[in-house]
């Protein structure tokens, strides 16, 4: 899928930190990530930015992943006045056609509100939820 005017892109040379950054710290899932902290899982991390064509970073995700059995998609943002285009739908699939995510096991993400949107591309609820565990730590940006 391509919207005219815009590019999905994984090199990790063309991300706009400031952006990124402003958009995330400012989440309802990562409020008040520090900077450093959010920098290390960028860096770490296979990054897609989306781009209108004066080049701007206006959209995002990230996925953590060891590129052979297992992926976690987070971060996954489209900027407020560039919605209502396909631009998610757009990443999404860029993120889903990746040669380093072919052949994973398991992919996984956690949302709040977006389950329609992730629903075509194959995810699903957890089957058998019983079976994960977590250490949750919701406030671990306000602790430092």
């Amino acid at each position: 899928m391509t919207v005219a005017g815009y590019q999905v892109s994984s090199d990790p040379a063309r991300l706009d930190f400031a952006s990124i950054y402003q958009f995330i710290a400012s989440s309802y899932w990562a409020a008040g990530i520090p900077e450093a902290v959010l920098r290390k899982a960028i860096a770490n991390s296979l990054c897609f930015g989306v781009y209108n064509s004066d080049a701007q970073q206006v959209g995002f995700a990230r996925v953590i992943s060891d590129k052979a059995t297992f992926a976690y998609l987070a971060d996954v943002f489209i900027l407020p006045q560039h919605r209502g285009q396909g631009l998610s739908k757009m990443l999404l699939q860029a993120v889903i056609e990746h040669p380093e995510l072919q052949g994973l096991r398991r992919m996984m993400l956690a949302t709040r509100d977006a389950h329609s949107l992730y629903a075509q591309y194959g995810f699903t609820a957890v089957t058998n939820p019983q079976s994960l565990m977590q250490i949750w730590q919701p406030n671990v940006y306000q602790l430092k």
